[in-house]
């Protein structure tokens, strides 16, 4: 863990040898990929990437500014995290938590998240 000032390629190591769930060994009929952005464009990450037995796949400084000129109906997808967040944040019982109980929290985020998926469905009208 570490500030939001510092590069994420830097910690890229720390995080891959932090995942709490073990791993399948990856197979050539089946590989493992690693998708990272293009704060991780690096030499060094995609070292770290063959050491750790993964495919890295990084999307390279400027490819999609050039995608986007090319592509006329592509639409870069961003920000789908954020938005959903922001989304949430409509709810005040999970902006701000008043539930004492777990279980009451996550039954309202459970609740927070089907209505959200409910109307952008477009079963509503």
């Amino acid at each position: 863990m570490d500030g939001a000032n510092r590069n994420d390629f830097k910690l890229a190591r720390a995080t891959l040898e932090s995942i709490p769930i073990h791993r399948p060994r990856p197979k050539s009929d089946a590989p493992q990929g690693l998708c990272l952005d293009k704060g991780y464009d690096y030499d060094e990450v995609r070292a770290l990437a063959r050491e750790f037995w993964y495919i890295a796949h990084i999307r390279a400084r400027g490819e999609e500014a050039q995608e986007l000129k090319r592509g006329v109906g592509f639409k870069a997808r961003r920000w789908v995290v954020e938005r959903t967040h922001s989304w949430m944040n409509r709810f005040r019982r999970i902006l701000i938590r008043w539930e004492k109980k777990l279980e009451n929290y996550l039954g309202l985020l459970h609740l927070v998240c089907a209505w959200i998926t409910y109307r952008c469905s477009g079963l509503m009208g």
